[in-house]
């Protein structure tokens, strides 16, 4: 099958499509994107429970590096007041480990940027398509009625005033059959009428979920930003009561990043294997939602010489029966207005009819055309397979980056606070201050002494 002009498969498609699937049963999966098989959706769930499996890992890592940490920590001696060895490295890979995570919120913004933009190109392409398939429905509509209204008024009007000439009225009943046959051959382009599918609601819907999705994002970026900056203040005002919250925080970022993970891991794999061939899955999911023949379908979808125009033959007939229409106006109009002046005025109206009926008739031509509607597949199909695409493998490596980062964060916070001072250390208490043990002693000689 052709591919839409200006859309070619990207090399993450390829790579991704080639990756191996696998159901339940670990028994491999065909590649091919079929959402409605349980086999395949079975390998999607497998993609989100890798991520799950990681999520577990990383927790069992981090309790047994703690609980290590915690039970097998030499006794410091009594009276130490300097960091321990190692002490100022710990709190320099926390902190590194946090840039880390911030670099990765930048990637994550860039990334839902992304994904925002490709998702509004598919739903600004739908809205294209459906204003092109309402315009024909309504140039078939009004030229319909015209031509009706014609029919009923001009034409009987013109035959009661030529009733005297036989043949007059005879080329006046052949105007009024080619205008009921241009009128049939032309109800009949209006395919999309009565079709339960409206791009115009799928738009909608698209843009609806694109718009919570990209709140939930900016949220989760928020949040881990915040965990951020208020982890780096915690540790440089050595607050303690600040780190343990932000570890609690750094925890829970860490769920939502593993989550955010798989589901971002199984929507690129099936994305992917969606756009390396995505003709045949649309062209039966059209068929079967709209119940429109494969001639037509073909037709829009593909766009080549190989497939012809299914609306050709009513085309040609309707243009055939208007220039017909034409000629037998003129020819009236030289034979009938001589001998009945009363005839000019609906013959007049008749010929306006007809130059509207023919204006319309090229716009018809024009928008049924495969170039347009094949040219907003081609857009939908750039949006949702280049940059929602791109954006989303940025969203999978930010994060990637945020649970390898706050990972590491959540490993050095308990020793990095370890390091702090005790909250009842009076060394650096103002010798002032009378609650000041030292100072407190010092009153009490004075007092004896008097």
């Amino acid at each position: 099958m052709g591919a839409p002009p200006g859309y070619r498969p990207s090399a993450w498609v390829h790579l991704l499509h080639q990756l191996p699937r696998a159901d339940f049963q670990l028994r491999p999966v065909p590649s091919g994107f079929a959402p409605q098989e349980q086999e395949y959706q079975q390998a999607l769930l497998l993609v989100v429970a890798l991520a799950g499996l990681g999520l577990g890992l990383s927790l069992i890592f981090i309790a047994v590096y703690l609980i290590r940490f915690c039970c097998c920590r030499p006794p410091e001696p009594p009276g130490a007041k300097s960091l321990p060895p190692g002490g100022g490295c710990v709190t320099w890979s926390c902190i590194v480990a946090l840039l880390v995570s911030c670099a990765g919120i930048g990637i994550g913004f860039y990334g839902n940027s992304e994904t925002s933009d490709g998702v509004s190109q598919l739903s600004s392409a739908l809205q294209h398509a459906n204003h092109t398939l309402t315009a024909i429905d309504h140039l078939v509509l009004e030229t319909v009625e015209r031509l009706g209204e014609a029919v009923r008024t001009e034409l009987t009007t013109l035959e009661e005033v030529l009733t005297q000439r036989t043949e007059l009225v005879a080329a006046t009943r052949g105007a009024r059959r080619q205008a009921e046959a241009v009128a049939q051959q032309l109800q009949g382009l209006a395919f999309w009428r009565g079709v339960p599918l409206s791009p115009l609601q799928l738009a909608e819907e698209v843009s609806f979920v694109e718009e919570y999705r990209w709140l939930a994002y900016v949220l989760l970026l928020l949040l881990e930003l915040l965990v951020c900056l208020f982890t780096l203040l915690g540790l440089a005002k050595q607050s303690k009561w600040l780190v343990i919250v932000m570890t609690v925080m750094s925890l829970l970022v860490l769920v939502l990043s593993w989550g955010s993970l798989g589901l971002e891991a199984a929507t690129a794999v099936g994305l992917s294997d969606f756009c390396s061939s995505p003709d045949t899955y649309i062209l039966n999911l059209t068929q079967e939602e709209t119940g429109l023949g494969s001639d037509i379908l073909n037709y829009y979808f593909l766009c080549n010489q190989a497939v012809s125009n299914p609306f050709q033959q009513r085309l040609t007939l309707s243009q055939r029966a208007l220039a017909n229409i034409h000629s037998q106006l003129q020819g009236l109009e030289r034979e009938a207005v001589p001998q009945f002046p009363s005839a000019q005025k609906p013959l007049l109206s008749l010929e306006e009819t007809m130059n509207v009926t023919e204006g319309n008739f090229h716009q018809l031509v024009a928008l049924l055309h495969c170039r347009g509607l094949h040219k907003d597949y081609g857009a939908a199909l750039r949006g949702l397979c280049e940059d929602a695409l791109e954006g989303l493998l940025f969203l999978l490596l930010f994060s990637l980056l945020s649970a390898g980062a706050l990972a590491a964060a959540l490993c050095s916070l308990p020793r990095a606070w370890a390091l702090f001072p005790p909250s009842d250390d009076y060394d650096d208490t103002d010798d002032d201050d009378p609650f000041n043990p030292q100072e407190s002693k010092r009153f009490v000689q004075w007092q004896s002494s008097i």
